[in-house]
């Protein structure tokens, strides 16, 4: 004879069996859904740059398992990144132990086993943290740019937009008269010539030039010039 006790957990044990039945067919739409979306997602430990997870999609993409990734570490970067572009792997691991809140750019890739390399766009931004509050895994999406070819006419303004927004950002951490120094810097004035025009000193205007170095993050006067008319000085 059952109870009413009896009765009363077999109704419990029934709604935890529907509702564990629910969570495994979310669980499998859910994990469809990351393996099926058109784009390249991992998730990576910014201690020593070592794939945690990827979905499907990436795996594919790039020609390796998940293991090899793993096992690879940093290398495994190394490997699929054009060798210009692999520094930025390096930047953007100092970005978030930096605690940096996002890090994003466009970097050409390979497949394994292929020579060519294809652009990606990808955008990066903190995953868990460890109990000192210290960024521990990155979770990233790359999209491959080569395949937006249904809307050329857009992604040519859009990246014309971002530029300008862009350059627009550089300028606006220069002071007026570091401005000024820049302007004639590019004319290819030297510092005793800038500091005649402007009616400086030749150690300020090399304080200016050091200070614009800095805030442009370049490292010599070539470097300096070239993306000083990216910013619009001619």
């Amino acid at each position: 004879m059952h109870t009413g006790s009896d009765l009363g957990q077999n109704l419990s044990l029934t709604a935890l069996q529907k509702e564990n039945e629910q969570l495994k067919d979310r669980h499998l739409w859910l994990e469809s859904i990351v393996n099926s979306v058109p784009a390249m997602l991992y998730c990576y430990d910014n201690n020593n740059k070592t794939i945690t997870w990827c979905n499907h999609y990436l795996a594919a993409a790039f020609g390796y398992t998940p293991a090899e990734m793993t096992g690879l570490g940093m290398d495994f970067f190394r490997h699929i990144m054009h060798p210009d572009d692999f520094k930025m792997a390096v930047v953007a691991q100092q970005s978030f132990i930096d605690n940096k809140s996002h890090f994003g750019g466009v970097a050409r890739i390979r497949k394994k086993g292929d020579t060519d390399y294809r652009w990606l766009l990808g955008m990066e931004v903190p995953f868990t943290w460890d109990t000192q509050g210290r960024v521990k895994e990155i979770i990233c999406a790359f999209l491959d740019l080569t395949n937006a070819i249904d809307t050329n006419a857009q992604l040519t303004v859009a990246l014309s937009e971002i530029l300008r927004r862009q350059n627009e950002n550089l300028l606006n951490k220069l002071t007026p008269r570091e401005k000024d120094v820049l302007g004639l810097a590019v004319q290819g004035l030297n510092n005793k010539e800038i500091a005649n025009s402007l009616n400086l000193s030749r150690y300020t205007v090399e304080t200016h030039r050091k200070n614009i170095r800095l805030k442009l993050k370049v490292r010599n006067t070539t470097e300096l010039v070239a993306i000083a008319r990216k910013i619009g000085f001619q």
